[in-house]
């Protein structure tokens, strides 16, 4: 197939786009990883850019030094594997049963769940429900809230409504239940979405922090984020403090720090996206086969 010079030049036009795109998305990254990798005086002297000067790991040593980071991030990590299984279950269960056309009520629970994309009751009614539910200060309140995107439940309904009828019935025939249904040909075949969702969920829960900062006083349940957030408002842990001989402000070198703390709370996730890419190629490729 030979391509016109007016489809040629629509591919480059787009491809140009996207290293914009992507240029400026990239960008900002590279500048932070200079700013952390760099002197203290280069920093103070501004002359750091997108390339790291007078190359120095201080910062990334300070705030490994803080204990309470370190066990921030581990929590986060474990909080993010249960949030992201915990989620696609529930989204798999709310989404599943939507798909047979003789489940009673149907347009009415569509409706109702459609209806929570459009209206919250606010922050103060769910604080006060939170509340009642005596879920302030416990972990609980970074997972149960949060644990269903109508938006993602959509998406996977959708796939399911993809999926032929065909072998369904065919299954049903021979005698599966719809639990054995749902395990044995939708999952297989949802590999790709719920890989993507599953990455949703993922990136949700590790960039959250407003669930934490209104709910969560004991510092011992705040995600990253909201560590990097309490850093990046000059308010430091007594921890490294302590260590620099600093009382009433934040240590030497912050800048650095906050940069190096940036770092390390945006490099696990982004280690994500290319550990799921296979799943993407693998799920494409099961669905297409058997579908």
């Amino acid at each position: 197939m030979v391509k016109s010079k007016s489809t040629k030049t629509g591919d480059i036009i787009i491809a140009s786009i996207c290293f914009i795109v992507i240029l400026l998305c990239v960008l900002p990254l590279l500048h932070v990883l200079a700013r952390s990798l760099s002197s203290t005086q280069a920093i103070i002297n501004r002359r750091v850019a997108f390339l790291p000067v007078d190359f120095s790991l201080e910062s990334y040593k300070y705030v490994f030094r803080d204990p309470s980071f370190s066990r921030s991030l581990i929590w986060t990590a474990i909080l993010t594997v249960i949030c992201t299984l915990w989620s696609l279950a529930i989204t798999i269960l709310c989404a599943y049963p939507l798909i047979y056309g003789w489940l009673k009520g149907k347009k009415l629970i569509n409706t109702l769940i459609i209806f929570t994309m459009y209206f919250s009751a606010g922050t103060i009614p769910n604080y006060i429900l939170m509340k009642d539910l005596n879920l302030l200060n416990n972990p609980l309140v970074l997972i149960i809230p949060n644990c269903l995107s109508v938006f993602n439940m959509i998406i996977l309904r959708s796939f399911f409504y993809s999926v032929p009828e065909s072998l369904r019935e065919s299954a049903e025939l021979d005698g599966a239940s719809p639990f054995v249904v749902l395990m044995r040909i939708y999952l297989p075949l949802s590999t790709a979405v719920l890989a993507t969702l599953a990455l949703f969920y993922a990136v949700g829960r590790w960039n959250g922090f407003s669930d934490a900062l209104l709910y969560l006083t004991k510092a011992d349940w705040h995600p990253i984020q909201l560590k990097l957030f309490n850093l990046l408002r000059n308010i430091s842990s007594i921890d490294i403090a302590m260590q620099e001989g600093v009382s009433g402000g934040p240590p030497p070198a912050s800048d650095g720090m906050q940069a190096a703390a940036v770092m390390i709370a945006t490099v696990p996730i982004l280690v994500v996206y290319p550990w799921l890419q296979r799943y993407f190629i693998t799920g494409v490729s099961l669905g297409a086969v058997k579908g």
